[in-house]
């Protein structure tokens, strides 16, 4: 008897030990062995600016501000940034990543502000209707409201 107890204690240990490592393993708990070496990855990251350079030179310059035309080109440049962060065992993106990825922005898209919306009021007639229709349509219900309570026997 005494021996059908012992196998059994084993086992529900064994479960929670699984159960631990798979639970580190899926949640990414994992700790960083390495730290960031932001020299190698400051010296990897121009090769990225380099290669989007060369593709932005495909598109005409007048279309630079219209990114479904170099959009491919953009995410390649990303992931390229990623890529060479990750392989120096640094995080993405990071200050010194999107420092760099500023300049970037900098350089090719300067001139692409976006335009400012005035915004205006709607003439005063329009304005009063707008505001009228939802105050009488309240008052309304409230009258309703009111009026069915007393009438309750009815109903």
């Amino acid at each position: 008897m005494e021996e059908q107890g012992s196998r059994r204690r084993p086992l529900p240990v064994l479960l929670l030990w699984v159960n631990g490592l798979m639970t580190l393993g899926f949640a990414g708990a994992r700790q960083q062995t390495e730290l960031c070496n932001e020299s190698l990855m400051l010296e990897k990251l121009p090769a990225c600016g380099k290669f989007f350079e060369e593709m932005m030179k495909k598109v005409d310059s007048k279309k630079w501000c219209n990114l479904t035309e170099f959009i491919m080109y953009y995410d390649n440049f990303t992931q390229c940034t990623e890529r060479e962060a990750n392989n120096a065992s640094c995080f993405w993106p990071n200050p010194l990543a999107e420092g760099f990825i500023t300049g970037i922005h900098k350089r090719f898209f300067s001139n692409c502000t976006s335009e400012k919306v005035h915004w205006e009021d709607p003439p005063d007639e329009i304005l009063i209707t707008l505001i009228l229709i939802p105050v009488m349509l309240t008052c309304a219900m409230i009258t309703l409201v009111v009026w069915c309570s007393k009438r309750s026997d009815i109903l």
